[in-house]
């Protein structure tokens, strides 16, 4: 993994890469370009980075007894609703309203990063992250993708491990 590109052309950046050169992460920014028409954000941003499904990571924001909560699945596998419950002792997990998520987490469908939220919510990390020695999440916005450790993505979001993605 490259470790120096920390920012973005222009020295503008995402609230997610800020976040991370804040921290001093080693990250790599994947910029392409992003097809409004693809029916799947996380499978287009695996396909134009050439990059396998199972180390692209997707942010899904639920609702764990009314606890927005996120959850940062692989795109080849989807949300199991009641791993993520269990992951963090809760009951009942739904999916978030869409405007409720991007509303918390200042950024849009598709764009939404576990880095970086205007409020941080409890996170879970699927487990299968691990077996990676980096994974790509969002960068914030739709067409930017971040690569860094898992390990570090599981301390700067506080997450839990837990297997909550299934195929």
């Amino acid at each position: 993994m490259a470790k120096k590109q920390k920012k973005q052309a222009g020295g503008a950046g995402t609230p997610a890469t800020v976040a991370l050169t804040a921290a001093g992460t080693d990250f790599t920014v994947h910029a392409y370009e992003h097809d409004p028409a693809h029916p799947s954000y996380g499978e287009e941003a695996a396909e134009a980075m050439g990059v396998s499904p199972d180390r692209v990571f997707k942010t899904l924001v639920a609702e764990v007894d009314g606890e927005l909560t996120v959850a940062v699945v692989p795109v080849a596998g989807s949300l199991d609703l009641k791993a993520l419950a269990a992951a963090v002792c809760g009951k009942r997990a739904v999916m978030a309203d869409p405007a409720a998520a991007e509303r918390t987490t200042g950024y849009v469908r598709g764009g939404i990063s576990p880095l970086g939220q205007r409020k941080k919510l409890r996170t879970v990390l699927d487990d299968s992250a691990s077996a990676h020695a980096t994974i790509c999440v969002s960068a914030g916005r739709r067409g930017l993708e971040v690569e860094l450790a898992p390990g570090d993505l599981a301390r700067l979001t506080e997450a839990v491990l837990a297997p909550v993605s299934r195929a």
